[in-house]
């Protein structure tokens, strides 16, 4: 894993070679084992490594072998040896044993069509010096970051919005549609960010610019079959094809590694089946990390030590305060670069920590299988509503909300009334985002704490720009399909792989790998009938099914217990708070800012001093969260420039070439 930058430009200088050393400066941490760069007198390519494969030979940028393709590159290509072997009977010839260079030589056989042939997570660049243009590409469902900023004649990207903002003439202001977007969804949804000018490549997208300026294409889209289309199908048939598939991405991704491999066990079933898949179907050592709570309302402690038990695994866990959560939350949102409505960042930053300092640089997680197959209880609470809404004055079909969120202390169950309030709302079954509107309706209410003229400058159908880009034949999906749909498309790249995934574990320089993000995986799981996700009320129902030889279970069939940490309270904790939240959440602060409304904050926040931080409502949680983490983004980003405590200069140089110090026509000898 790494991280990434660049320059194109049309006009007659050359990019700039120091922005490119600082831009490589700022992302020193997702590449701290060697740097390198490339320039002609149209392109600069920047390369932070974290080596993985091939460490010895798979120095970046590289290129093909006439020097004039290159590429920078961060990610994997899973299944780069079976790529590579087809390439080679097609007579391509290879220097290097990486997956990286599989990328070159591809393009040049496949064009834009390759991307599609890929199996991996990854975001890239490539330079076509003969062509004078530049290939931008992402990975289908946004594992790895890719931003920019252009003008007709000029385009940076980079892997993390701070390296941009090394170029001081990179505008720097927030943009009040990707705060919305992120306080309705939790995140924004590409191509939109929270930074005024710059842009994220969408998942599942490339981009081309060159001099007629830039043109983006989708080469893979989510989609889930019509409803009327479905076939009867065998669920024993589709549960071992399932095992099958998540069998095969577990192993590449554990066994495609030159360096050791380790795995996340959260005490959930989704980490606990790619845990036993390695134990299983691999020789190789299992080494185990997990996260703990001091909090026990938070803690999965139990669960995970019987999971370990099991499987017989090397076993190393670090056990999560409040205290430690405020103290660690100034560098989660740097390396976040966005606003957050939760703490659970924090902690997994402390985790990554962990496993860097056990020695290890790569480690396997569950992420994806909620989104994936049907886990999440906001497809429950969808089920609830879509059986409510065919009668909405029936007190009996109300009382169905009753069964969601077991696991809380203060669950719908023991609240009846307030569950038939919260869940009763905008019961129309033709809308396509049934399932998301009380997250959207909580979410919403962040809007009451900004600035008046940032307030009165949001559109109030937000929400429904994101529903407007659903495909024209969703109609005809099931309403688990769109729900999902939904889900894949804003909170998984935007937070669960963003703020969660890849900028805590990449600001340890740890990378993460998804087995149930894998291609054959999804695009598998999308073609099930939505009954063998979700059977009535039974969360990832194929998955347990698939898996129940391997998964105790107690875990099995666990009620479900989605990730958290404590958010307000962590702030607040014994009644007091960290002195940087003083400085940035003073009145000063936030009227320097202008996104918030002093008054607001002031109550909000003596409210949380007054109760230590305990017994807030969810609603209250995000605010204070929201503020927060917006103040910190704000600070350090548009008052600071993102540069942190300190620029560092690049790690140490393995590839260092400048075609400005020779002929324009000469190519060079790159083998």
């Amino acid at each position: 894993m790494c991280g990434i930058c660049g320059i194109v430009t049309t006009r007659e200088a050359p990019p700039d070679l120091d922005l490119v050393r600082h831009m490589l400066g700022r992302l020193q941490h997702r590449g701290p084992d060697s740097s390198g760069y490339y320039r002609d007198h149209r392109a600069a390519l920047g390369h932070a490594r974290l080596a993985i494969i091939d460490t010895e030979g798979g120095a970046q940028p590289l290129c093909n072998e006439d020097g004039n393709l290159w590429v920078t590159f961060n990610g994997e290509i899973f299944n780069y040896v079976e790529l590579a072997a087809e390439l080679k009977a097609l007579g391509h010839e290879f220097r290097t044993a990486s997956d990286t260079e599989v990328i070159v030589h591809a393009w040049e056989e496949w064009g834009e069509s390759c991307f599609s042939r890929f199996n991996g997570q990854w975001a890239l660049a490539l330079w076509d010096r003969r062509q004078e243009r530049l290939i931008l590409s992402r990975d289908r469902l946004g594992v790895r970051p890719l931003y920019f900023t252009h003008d007709r004649n000029r385009l940076i990207f980079a892997s993390e919005v701070k390296a941009l903002l090394a170029d001081p003439t990179v505008p720097r202001s927030l943009d009040p549609v990707g705060l919305d977007q992120t306080f309705t969804y939790w995140s924004t949804v590409a191509p939109r960010t929270v930074f005024a000018g710059i842009e994220q490549l969408e998942p599942g997208y490339f981009a081309v610019f060159d001099r007629d300026g830039l043109r983006k294409a989708p080469y893979w889209t989510i989609q889930f079959p019509q409803r009327f289309a479905e076939v009867s199908q065998d669920v024993d048939v589709n549960a071992a094809g399932l095992r099958d598939r998540i069998v095969e991405a577990a192993r590449l991704r554990f066994l495609r590694s030159d360096v050791p491999v380790g795995a996340y066990l959260s005490g959930g079933i989704d980490s606990s089946v790619t845990a036993a898949v390695i134990a299983r179907y691999t020789d190789a050592p299992l080494h185990t990390f997990s996260l703990r709570f001091a909090d026990a309302e938070f803690d999965e402690g139990h669960y995970q030590q019987q999971m370990v038990e099991r499987l017989g695994a090397k076993h190393e866990d670090i056990v999560v305060t409040a205290t430690e959560i405020a103290n660690v939350f100034p560098e989660v949102v740097w390396h976040a670069e966005t606003p957050i409505l939760r703490a659970a960042p924090a902690p997994l930053f402390l985790l990554s920590r962990l496993v860097r300092d056990s020695g290890f640089k790569v480690v396997v997680t569950g992420e994806g299988a909620d989104e994936v197959l049907g886990g999440y209880d906001i497809y429950r609470e969808a089920q609830v509503r879509l059986f409510w809404s065919r009668d909405p004055e029936s007190k009996l079909r109300g009382r169905a909300a009753e069964l969601l969120y077991p696991w809380m202390l203060r669950s719908p169950g023991r609240a009846p009334a307030f569950a038939r309030s919260f869940f009763g709302r905008n019961l129309d079954p033709a809308d396509p985002a049934l399932s998301h509107r009380p997250r959207w309706d909580s979410t919403n209410a962040l809007r009451s704490l900004l600035a008046p003229g940032l307030r009165d400058a949001l559109r109030p159908d937000r929400a429904d720009d994101v529903v407007a880009r659903m495909p024209g034949d969703s109609a005809g999906w099931d309403p688990l399909s769109r729900a999902q749909w939904l889900e894949m498309t804003t909170l998984l790249p935007g937070y669960i792989l963003a703020s969660q995934g890849d900028r805590m574990l990449m600001a340890n320089s740890i990378e993460g790998r998804f087995p149930f993000l894998d291609r054959d995986v999804v695009e598998f799981a999308n073609a099930l009938p939505a009954r063998h996700k979700l059977q009535g009320l039974n969360e990832k129902y194929l998955l347990k099914r698939a898996f129940a030889d391997l998964v105790p279970d107690e875990i099995l069939h666990r009620p479900k217990q989605p990730y958290r940490a404590p958010d307000a309270a962590s702030f607040f904790f014994g009644g007091t708070t960290p002195a940087w939240l003083d400085e940035v959440t003073s009145p000063e602060a936030i009227r320097a800012a202008g996104l918030f409304d002093p008054a607001q904050v002031a109550g909000l926040f003596a409210k949380c001093r007054q109760r230590g931080g305990a017994g807030m409502g969810n609603t209250d949680n995000m605010r204070v969260l929201a503020v927060i983490s917006a103040q910190l983004t704000h600070q350090q980003f548009i008052i600071e420039g993102g540069a942190g405590a300190v620029d560092r200069a690049p790690s140490r140089i393995t590839v260092a070439v400048d075609m400005t110090e020779k002929p324009n026509s000469e190519k060079g000898n790159y083998r």
